[in-house]
């Protein structure tokens, strides 16, 4: 999900804004599209500082964002029910990426391009010195450069245990597609936005039925722990229940409706929910990205931008991406 809002956390909400011009080019000329626009709509049982302080970062941006009264809401979403809802804020221009389409246009664009993508396992790096010369693959294939950049997602621990450790945790997130009732145009992204219900801090959010997939939803709540080569990838019965139950309430118009996919990915957390973009502590030449906590795609063209300036030494230090700011105990507050 695309979107601005971030409450008071106005670099988050530039960046946002700044990357979604690239990927709305990008989806010009992909074939396929890339972005899909819909508009984006956060509700809330009251008005809040986090509706407030997104209000004051998109006027100062210019951005055509809008609060909406629940009499509003009805009358322009009649496929939710706004029952416990004070306030709503409706972002006009953002919508939705496909994130798998997108990965894949901009690897084919990088080979056209001259670049060579390479698909393996990287062995944990143990250089004797200052810097990294090489990183070897489990084929036995030895990648050589100047500059490394690791951006592993809920991988980087793992490799980098001593240096990362806990302060990225990868957690269990599973999300849920259900068919709308047939010829039913209400769910279709001509007419429903991208949603959040922060529902008093207990966060669901969904998509509409974005190319016949079926309508999104999933709970924004950080799921347990896991190892990502070993965590069990089935949905559970019980997070079936917990999504059907909020589906069922905010949704009348899908009960009963067929469950026609669950997924099981991860977020890959940093402590306070801060990108971690920073050079390696002892190998000057290796930068590693992370810490994306489940927000992080969306900004990708401006997280590469800055990641290349930090790496060629031409960005200013941003210390909310450092890891120095990055304690092992968790305490989420980026939103």
């Amino acid at each position: 999900m695309t979107r601005a809002a971030y409450g008071k956390d106005a670099i988050y909400a530039r960046m946002a804004f700044d990357s979604l011009k690239e990927w709305k080019a990008l989806s010009a000329v992909s074939g396929l599209p890339i972005f899909h626009e819909h508009g984006v709509l956060f509700f809330f049982p009251g008005e809040e500082e986090y509706v407030r302080d997104s209000l004051a970062a998109h006027k100062a941006m210019n951005l055509p964002t809008k609060a909406l009264s629940r009499a509003e809401m009805s009358r322009r979403f009649p496929m939710i029910d706004f029952s416990g809802v004070g306030v709503g804020l409706y972002e006009p221009g953002f919508g939705a990426l496909m994130a798998r389409r997108a990965v894949q246009t901009l690897v084919g664009i990088f080979v056209q391009r001259g670049g060579k993508y390479l698909e393996g396992q990287a062995q944990l790096p143990y250089p004797s010195g200052p810097r990294l010369g090489s990183v070897e693959l489990a084929s036995g294939e030895r990648v050589m450069a100047d500059r490394f950049v690791f951006a592993l997602g809920p991988w980087l621990p793992k490799l980098f245990p001593d240096v990362v450790g806990s302060r990225i945790r990868p957690t269990r997130q599973e999300v849920f597609f259900f068919a709308p009732p047939a010829g039913d145009r209400r769910f279709q992204p001509q007419v429903m936005p991208g949603w959040a219900d922060f529902n008093g801090g207990d966060v669901f959010y969904g998509f509409p039925d974005l190319e016949g997939r079926g309508v999104k939803f999933a709970h924004d709540a950080h799921g347990v722990q896991v190892d990502p080569d070993t965590q069990d990838r089935r949905p559970t019965q019980a997070a079936v229940a917990e999504i059907v139950a909020f589906r069922d309430r905010r949704f009348p118009a899908l009960r009963g409706a067929p469950l026609t996919e669950a997924r099981v990915c991860q977020y890959e957390n940093s402590s306070n929910g801060d990108f971690l973009i920073d050079l390696h502590p002892r190998l000057a030449n290796v930068l590693l990205v992370g810490g994306g906590s489940g927000h992080g795609f969306k900004h990708g063209p401006e997280v590469g931008r800055y990641a290349a300036g930090r790496l060629l030494g031409s960005a200013a230090i941003e210390p909310r991406f450092s890891l120095a700011s990055k304690a092992e105990i968790h305490n989420r507050e980026v939103h």
